[in-house]
């Protein structure tokens, strides 16, 4: 059953959970061989996860923000890296069918695919020239006039779900002015090709290796979007990140929980649950939870019941969720780590892929200096 014949969120979110156990079973074989959970997106194709955020007029369900981040969350709690990677599709997808960015025959088109077969897209923006799109960096990447349409020429960095993405929206200097476009790529285009470059201890599992594009011959149609550099518009999607590490640190929380409760070394009577030093740890943990909880989803509901002016003023606050919420699961983690000792250490144990897990999110946009800089600017300009 497909998770838009459910009637209700409750019904999908149970829905899903059942579907999602499995995943925290295999993330530690493909944290260790650094595999790709095509696994994994199986299960969301069958239960067509995809086409959740694709607007209801194409065939999706046309979901809130909120109702998305409570899915992803519930991923992330099971494997982050597939939380992540699949975030990325979804809230793209989401962002492109709301705002009408593309020609409306060319997103059609595309949402058809998703709908019908579970198609998956992300996009291709870093470079390794240009570091972080985020801090406006002009792509190497080129797209040159032909006769019938572009070709293009570049390397993309950090493409997240490589091996199994169907689209690519690639953005890419226009050779001869300088304008910066956004390029919808299919998969078997000749010239496409994947270099298998992701060897990060991080997010193993989240395929985010090289795109290579070798004279890759495109539409005039496909320039989708025109990009202004380093200017970018408040995206209240982007908030499936920080969702994806407090699901990790949630994750977390409830190993903690379950060795404190469990544990009782002949040293003491009981469990060491029951040990005030333990208490502490355990409490401070709940603490940052339910602080990152209310951020998150408030800011989400926000979002979701504000029309585009209250939306696009709400930048540095969306920027804030993320920078509050990913540097409280680091410390949620530190935490649980600290709580189960010098086993969290062991490769058998999912606290050590936590660790290296939720500390990706410190890397991943935008960035804690950037958003501080934005917040200092408000407070600033709102003065008086």
């Amino acid at each position: 059953m497909k998770l838009i014949d459910y009637k209700t969120m409750e019904e999908r979110i149970k829905a899903l959970e059942e579907k999602v156990n499995v995943f925290s079973e295999r993330a530690k074989k493909h944290d260790e061989e650094a595999t790709f959970p095509f696994d994994n997106f199986k299960d969301l194709k069958e239960i067509g996860y995809p086409a959740l955020t694709v607007p209801q007029k194409y065939g999706g369900l046309g979901i809130s923000l909120y109702e998305l981040l409570t899915y992803q969350e519930t991923i992330a709690k099971a494997d982050g890296s597939t939380a992540l990677s699949i975030g990325w599709h979804m809230g793209i997808t989401k962002h492109m069918g709301e705002n009408d960015i593309w020609e409306e025959e060319k997103y059609a088109a595309f949402a058809h695919d998703v709908v019908e077969t579970g198609a998956l897209l992300n996009n291709a923006a870093s470079e390794p020239a240009t570091g972080s799109p985020t801090r406006g960096g002009k792509p190497e990447t080129v797209a040159k006039k032909s006769d019938s349409g572009w070709v293009i020429n570049g390397r993309k960095t950090f493409t997240t779900m490589a091996p199994i993405l169907d689209y690519f929206v690639v953005s890419a200097s226009i050779d001869g002015t300088e304008n910066v476009g956004n390029f919808l790529i299919k998969r078997e285009r000749n010239g496409v090709s994947i270099d298998e470059t992701w060897d990060s201890i991080a997010m193993r599992g989240s395929g985010s290796h090289d795109l290579l594009l070798g004279n890759v011959h495109v539409e005039d149609g496909d320039l989708v979007e025109y990009l202004t550099p380093g200017k970018k518009r408040a995206a209240g999607w982007l908030l499936h990140i920080p969702t994806c590490y407090l699901g990790i640190a949630r994750a977390a929380q409830e190993y903690a929980v379950d060795f404190a409760a469990t544990y009782s070394p002949n040293s003491i009577e009981g469990t060491i649950s029951e040990l005030p030093n333990v208490k502490q740890k355990l409490g401070e943990m709940e603490l940052l939870l339910m602080e990152s909880e209310h951020f998150l989803y408030g800011v989400a509901r926000k979002w979701d019941e504000s029309d585009e002016e209250a939306r696009q003023a709400m930048k540095p606050e969306l920027g804030a969720v993320k920078l509050s919420v990913v540097n409280k699961a680091v410390e949620v983690v530190d935490l649980a780590m600290r709580v189960a000792g010098a086993r969290s250490l062991s490769r058998q144990n999912p606290l050590q892929r936590y660790y290296r897990d939720v500390r990706a999110g410190l890397h991943n946009p935008p960035m804690d200096d950037m958003t501080v800089m934005q917040l200092a600017g408000k407070s600033v300009a709102e003065r008086g």
